[in-house]
């Protein structure tokens, strides 16, 4: 090789590292919303005793406390496709940052449960958007060799979120105990130590909306609102350039065949992608993801655990959730999605079979059930939770990709609000109680599986473009 070749190999090699690392700064920023969208759903699992204390709620209140939030997912995910195809991406996420800090501080200076219940409804809408526009934008940005890996970044936000706020939840309350404070920190570190649990939010919040000042617009909703020299230079800096002025071309050959109109959707050829839309985000929430994310602690102590043990039994799963996220992104563009759905999604199938036997028989105590609810977030981790996203945000047209995600994220949302509200009713009823709960979570999700082997694609290495002609071949 001579000096020449030498030279332009390792200029070559230093664009395609730095293409690299701008799209992966890019999408570290995107994935904060996921963050924030882990840590606003699982605080809750510790500010639940103390509010439902302080405010006497009955079952019905506490599932409306935690369910307020979820509605204003589902309202939040329906707002947030049409929003991003007018104003952007970038906008809407934008928006998203700004609810979540509003949610922390009205939360936190909260003096009624009716005031309580709308600032999390608040926050449920910025977890709404963030759960629609963050992976959506991650999927449009990438290429399509790591999109998967990017997705799952989000996805591994998430549960970074969950255990941040298990963990600050431990340790305010540990601060809680010390009686040194005085005037509004000690009404909101010792008195009500909910409030500085839902009101260390706002941190996070500040840092994503200021972060978000940082990264470009899509290029795909660039192309659709016809900007394409802006669209070029956000590619440029991203890839090298007879990439971007291919992915260009592609995009636009592709949007010249596609009509904007939602109803579009429902057209034969979209059939199964309205399909795996809809129900793949459902079935991933009707698992019981979230009633072991809310409600670890409550779950935990009716497995004989003390409350403070139950605390730590939560932030151990936390932590799995994130190291078994760790597997997906490593394996979901090297494997591909649907080897990843088929294992996980049988094993939490099993974990919640065996976790309601143990409850039926009266084994749970010890450590039998938290090794179980371990093994059923683990089988979530890798597979219905970063999948689901990746696949979601992938299978759609461009020119009607935000209000279909939507779409398929609001059916995520439906299974949340059920799952929120029915689940301290199910857990607490002398009928039902935590092993029939645990069943009918299992028995519910198992239809994925036929899903996943009969109508999911394998879309690794795939355009965004390459999948679109799938469905119209």
């Amino acid at each position: 090789m001579s000096a020449n070749q030498s030279q332009s190999k390792t200029i070559s090699n230093t664009h395609v590292s730095s293409h690299k690392s701008h799209i992966l700064f890019i999408c570290l920023i995107a994935a904060i919303g996921g963050f924030l969208f882990g840590f606003d759903t699982a605080v809750i699992s510790g500010v639940l005793p103390f509010v439902v204390k302080s405010f006497g709620f009955n079952s019905m209140m506490e599932g409306w406390f935690v369910s307020s939030a979820l509605l204003g997912c589902l309202i939040g995910v329906i707002i947030a496709g049409k929003l991003s195809d007018w104003k952007g991406r970038k906008f809407v996420m934008l928006i998203s940052a700004g609810l979540f800090l509003l949610s922390a501080v009205g939360c936190m200076l909260a003096e009624s449960s009716f005031w309580l219940i709308t600032f999390r409804l608040i926050g449920g809408l910025g977890i709404g958007v963030a759960s629609m526009i963050c992976p959506l934008y991650i999927t449009e940005i990438s290429p399509p060799n790591s999109r998967g890996q990017m997705v799952a970044l989000y996805q591994l936000a998430i549960t970074i979120g969950i255990v941040a706020a298990y963990f600050s939840n431990v340790v305010l309350l540990k601060i809680s105990e010390d009686q040194s404070f005085t005037g509004f920190l000690k009404y909101i570190l010792v008195d009500h130590t909910w409030r500085s649990m839902l009101g260390i939010g706002l941190l996070p919040s500040f840092i994503f909306w200021i972060s978000l000042l940082f990264i470009p617009e899509s290029p795909r909703w660039l192309l659709l609102k016809n900007q394409t020299e802006k669209a070029l230079a956000v590619l440029l800096k991203i890839t090298d350039a007879a990439t971007a002025i291919r992915e260009v071309d592609e995009m636009n050959n592709s949007l010249s065949t596609e009509r904007a109109s939602l109803k579009d959707l429902f057209v034969k050829q979209y059939r199964v992608p309205l399909l795996i839309g809809i129900s793949l985000p459902f079935f991933a929430q009707i698992s019981g993801i979230n009633a072991v994310i809310y409600y670890g602690p409550s779950i935990l102590e009716k497995a004989g655990f003390s409350l403070g043990d139950a605390f730590g039994g939560q932030v151990t799963i936390g932590i799995v959730n994130v190291l078994a996220t760790f597997i997906a992104i490593f394996t979901v563009d090297k494997w591909g999605r649907k080897p990843l759905l088929i294992l996980g999604i049988a094993s939490t199938i099993v974990s919640l079979v065996v976790i309601g036997v143990l409850f039926h028989y009266n084994i749970s105590s010890g450590p039998w059930i938290l090794i179980f609810i371990i093994l059923f977030i683990s089988g979530f981790a890798f597979s219905f939770g970063p999948v689901t996203f990746i696949i979601v945000s992938e299978i759609f047209p461009t020119a009607i990709r935000a209000q279909a995600v939507s779409i398929g994220i609001s059916s995520m949302w439906i299974a949340n609000f059920l799952v929120g509200q029915m689940t301290p009713m199910m857990l607490k009823s002398s009928l039902w109680g935590p092993a029939y709960t645990f069943w009918t979570f299992a028995i519910l999700c198992a239809p994925a599986l036929w899903l996943t082997i009969s109508k999911i694609p394998e879309t690794k290495g795939q355009s965004l473009e390459q999948i679109e002609r799938t469905w119209k071949a």
